[in-house]
This record gives structure tokens, sequence and C-alpha cells, in this order.
């Protein structure tokens, strides 16, 4: 069955591996899946990810990091903008997540940024998910 909001269950997806402590999760690709993984190997969250050429849906394989004590780097993710909810926010009312340790996934006219890129570039958008 199709799922009605796919980031929601790909951040779901990789929190229940962490708890697991799995070594990579599999998650249906899309583009917004994989810019999403770019961001979070960007910001040193995963080790990271590739797109596997299966048939009839390619899947995003995303591998996670730990540090030496076997503890996951991402300890937190969490949807913000929902089907039923969607969160707009301008350039000046983009939040801090966790005083700036965490960051937002914004979708902007420019494409998928992180909160302070968004900043920097002057844009605003929909705030996707937070991430600490």
């Amino acid at each position: 069955m199709p799922t009605t909001d796919p980031i929601a269950d790909m951040l779901t997806r990789v929190r229940n591996a962490l708890m697991l402590r799995r070594a990579f999760v599999l998650v249906p690709s899309s583009k917004i899946k994989t810019s999403i993984a770019q961001i979070l190997l960007e910001e040193g969250f995963i080790q990271g990810y590739e797109v596997t050429n299966e048939q009839p849906q390619p899947n995003l394989r995303l591998w996670l990091k730990y540090d030496e004590k076997r503890r996951p780097v991402l300890t937190g993710l969490q949807r913000v903008s929902k089907p039923g909810r969607r969160v707009y926010k301008g350039k000046q009312e983009l939040p801090w997540v966790l005083s700036g340790l965490g960051i937002a996934i914004v979708s902007t006219p420019r494409g998928l940024m992180t909160d302070r890129e968004a900043r920097r570039q002057g844009v605003g958008g929909e705030v996707l998910c937070y991430i600490w």
C-alpha cells in the first residue's frame, strides 16, 4: 500500500534502523529523498548513500553513522510540514534547531537546503523536517 507521506516514512525507517543499530537502511527512492540524503551526508549525519537499480522501484540505501561507542550520530528526526498541515516560513522566520546544533531541511524555490543555507541565500520555503 502506498504511503501518503513518503518523507515521514523515510524518517521513520531511519529512526527504527538507528534504534536497532543497523549498518544501513533501505528506502524507496525519489528525487526529494535523494536530496534529503545528500544534505544528511554533507552535514555529517550519515556515512553515505546509493541509489540501487532494482525493479520496479529503485531503492535508496543510507549507510548510517555511529561514534566509537556505537551510539548513533543522528539522535533525532522530526517531520514538520505534513500533507494535512503545510508549514511555510520566510527567510526571517526560519527556525533554529537546538540553538544551531541541529538543522531544518527547507524546500525553497532554489531546491532543498538547510536552514543556514536558506538564510545565507535569503530565501524561505516549506520546512520539511528537523534533524539533530
